[in-house]
């Protein structure tokens, strides 16, 4: 028993079971102090849904030897773009499928869903190419031109957002007719379209922890766990294995015939690709599209919960990033709530940002290199 928790306590580190063992005791504590546990975790486990496709977007390129994927803005903003223009051409869309208003809200919703991630998609795989192209010229500092081509292409989109020629009364600024508006709702397009879908209620009578609903999210958990599927069987197929020869050894994989910089840009793109499709699921739970400055710091997290699950910048696997997700978004949730009420007062948003920059700069200063 003594050897099995040793082996486990240096395979996942101090640091990591520290941090494990301080969520608990959140958890534990909160009934205590008067948190809501149910509101509690059925909030933690929508924020895992929301992010966790987001995260999966650092393998491949971590995979590859390209490192973390700071520049991940730019898959968000292929998403984004997808999300528009899924709301600026919906009836037409609808109309193509043949869907009326009868139709289910539930249906019309994943319609939307879907339109959003398939627009989404090529625009993702054009800039990932291009993206992976830059970052072959730049061997060796992967990470820091990532970071910007991340905030440059930010910046970029502040202004091609107020240029771009969207129509749709939802969208555009009512006053000038022209221009996207900061925060666009997705309420009658496709907000909950995975939330929605097969969403279960436990009930647990049990007031004595104060645990009576917990709302799961099983549509987002059954989409984030194919998207794990299909990375999974993709990092085993032969261009999977190829790829990650080339971040484990990109030397004696030219020697063994594989075209190293090929790899790298498909990871890129892979990646830029996952990037996309994860904001449109973050945005169907949130129910918002947030444009401008919007997309500037989320590469930040997406790379902090990964390295906080154990990943490292020469290796990563899926469990890293259930682990990585859940333990950032649960300490996220859960701190700023006990704390505050434990205090008894409201500094819920300074507490998040503490907690959450705290996080980041954990996971970005400790040791991350590791044997293949």
């Amino acid at each position: 028993m003594k050897k099995s928790l040793k082996k486990f306590i240096e395979n996942a580190g101090w640091p990591r079971v520290i941090i494990g063992l301080f969520l608990l005791s959140l958890f534990i504590l909160a009934p205590f102090v008067g948190v809501q546990l149910d509101n509690s975790l059925t909030d933690t486990f929508v924020r895992f849904g929301m992010n966790g496709v987001m995260v999966l977007a650092m393998i491949p390129m971590v995979q590859s030897g390209c490192g973390l994927n700071f520049g991940l803005p730019l898959g968000i903003i292929a998403g984004l773009l997808g999300a528009t223009l899924s709301i600026e051409f919906n009836e037409k869309i609808l109309e193509f499928l043949s869907i009326t208003a009868q139709t289910g809200p539930g249906f019309r919703a994943f319609a939307g869903f879907a339109s959003a991630v398939i627009m989404a998609l090529p625009i993702a795989a054009i800039l990932g190419y291009f993206y992976g192209k830059l970052l072959n010229r730049v061997k060796g500092d992967e990470m820091m031109i990532a970071t910007y081509v991340g905030f440059s292409s930010v910046a970029f989109m502040c202004i091609a957002w107020l240029l771009l020629p969207y129509k749709h009364p939802t969208m555009i600024w009512g006053y000038a007719g022209a221009g996207l508006r900061t925060t666009i709702s997705v309420d009658n397009f496709w907000h909950s379209a995975l939330d929605g879908f097969l969403g279960t209620t436990i009930n647990i009578n049990n007031t004595g922890v104060q645990l009576d609903k917990l709302t799961l999210p099983i549509g987002t958990f059954l989409f984030f766990a194919f998207m794990a599927f299909l990375v999974w069987l993709f990092m085993r197929s032969k261009t999977g294995t190829a790829m990650t020869a080339v971040g484990s050894n990109p030397e004696f994989a030219r020697a063994s015939g594989v075209n190293v910089d090929r790899m790298r840009v498909i990871s890129v793109m892979l990646s830029t690709m996952l990037g996309a499709i994860g904001i449109i699921v973050y945005e169907q739970s949130f129910g918002f599209i947030q444009l401008y400055m919007g997309p500037f710091y989320m590469a930040l997290p997406a790379v902090a919960s990964i390295l906080l699950g154990g990943a490292s910048v020469n290796k990563a696997t899926i469990l890293n990033v259930i682990i990585g997700t859940f333990l950032f978004q649960g300490i996220l949730t859960m701190t700023p709530s006990v704390i505050n009420s434990v205090l008894q007062t409201d500094m819920s948003e300074v507490i998040r940002l503490i907690v959450s920059n705290g996080m980041i700069l954990y996971a970005l200063t400790r040791k991350v290199r590791s044997k293949r």
